[in-house]
């Protein structure tokens, strides 16, 4: 299902930014740009999510595995939330509503269950699932809330959730999962390296992104900010970049190039520390110039194409090769792959910076994403639902 949400969400924006191109008029109720914030945030992710955190839950928590015939229900309410959501976009504004109204439906079941899990547990132990049911709790809200912003059709309201979500909901799930699977995948494969990662790490990673979510709200509800508060931002910006680019070196992103598997994720860590150091040196130019200038973009897609998008490719690549009996996670196609969506992250980021030729990279950038991301969803999807070929059950 996932997969198949990234496909459709992929090819669905392509299809927008080809008709922009050559000025076909799209009529559409929900503004074009909060309809593709949503979709690619709130879309696809939280069904990787589940498919990760109740894969990878159970084993943190010590209890028995899931079944993924007991997840179908709230799964199937969510696709069937997507379904009707996307013509609502075109068509009336109560029926994207009402098809959120399902989608949150079934994230707060999912949400609930996992949380429910980590109360049961008797792990002595439970910082990484507590905190990703936490956030997972709070992406349930936001859903809620994005049904309300489309039923009342408050366009402003709908921007402020999507970027509450994005922050507080699917930021935080991703480093709670960096924080814990990047060094333990890095010491499990280079015996070199430790699974360094102090607690105070994370709580420095979630509260970046926490006050990062607090930047983007104000900036939609009060523009333009003092220079004083911009140059604020890039004192807490500034710091968190460094840190995060020296993470990736600390957890052994020079050794990690022989391993592929590796690099993919340290990849989309760097992309994180590179999204930091961006929106410091754009707040900057903001400060200086009275925000007549800035960086436009590419900060956003940074963190969302690049940290969020090449850290999703290596970790569901890694949890479908491997818990679909396949031996090597990250083999040839899969490499190929991953290079052409980092192909689409520069060219994106470059499309906001070069706004003389911001048509022709973007377009050159959501063909590249089309063509990884669909071809991940054909070549993995594939895989889901059919027997192990190594003969184990699953």
């Amino acid at each position: 299902m996932a997969a198949l949400m990234l496909a459709v969400s992929a090819l669905w924006w392509a299809a927008h930014l080809m008709a922009r191109a050559l000025q076909w008029p799209v009529s559409m109720v929900v503004p074009e740009s909060s309809s593709h914030a949503l979709l690619m945030s709130l879309g696809y992710m939280p069904l990787f999510f589940c498919g990760f955190l109740f894969t990878a839950g159970p084993k943190w928590l010590h209890l028995p595995e899931v079944s993924a015939r007991s997840l179908l229900p709230a799964l199937a309410t969510m696709v069937i939330g997507w379904v009707i959501t996307l013509p609502g976009f075109y068509t009336h504004a109560i029926i994207a509503a009402a098809g959120l109204s399902l989608v949150a439906i079934g994230w707060t079941m999912l949400s609930v269950r996992f949380a429910r899990m980590v109360h049961a547990s008797r792990m002595s132990d439970r910082t990484h699932p507590a905190l990703a049911a936490a956030a997972c709790l709070t992406g349930a809200v936001m859903l809620w809330l994005v049904a309300v912003a489309l039923a009342f059709e408050s366009h402003q309201g709908l921007r402020t959730v999507v970027q509450m979500a994005l922050w507080w909901f699917i930021a935080p799930v991703f480093a709670v999962v960096s924080h814990r699977m990047i060094p333990f995948f890095g010491a499990s494969a280079v015996p070199a390296l430790d699974n360094w990662r102090p607690l105070w790490l994370l709580w420095v990673m979630l509260a970046a992104v926490g006050l990062e979510g607090l930047i983007s709200v104000a900036d939609l509800w009060w523009w333009p900010q003092t220079a004083a508060l911009r140059w604020l931002q890039v004192l807490m910006e500034a710091p968190v970049a460094l840190l995060l680019l020296w993470l990736a070196v600390r957890w052994g992103l020079v050794q990690s190039l022989r391993i592929r598997l590796l690099a993919m994720l340290h990849g989309g860590l760097v992309w994180f520390g590179l999204s930091f150091a961006l929106n410091a040196l754009s707040h900057g130019l903001m400060a200086q110039s009275g925000g007549a200038e800035s960086l436009g973009l590419a900060p956003l897609h940074a963190m969302t194409m690049g940290y969020l998008g090449a850290t999703m490719f290596a970790m569901t690549t890694r949890v479908s090769s491997g818990h679909g009996g396949r031996k090597e996670p990250a083999d040839n196609i899969a490499w190929t792959l991953y290079w052409v969506l980092q192909t689409a992250i520069v060219l994106r980021v470059v499309a906001a910076l070069w706004p003389a030729f911001a048509t022709a990279l973007t377009l050159a950038a959501i063909g590249a994403w089309c063509l990884a991301m669909v071809g991940w969803a054909i070549r993995y999807g594939r895989w889901f639902g059919k027997p192990r070929p190594d003969g184990r059950p699953g």
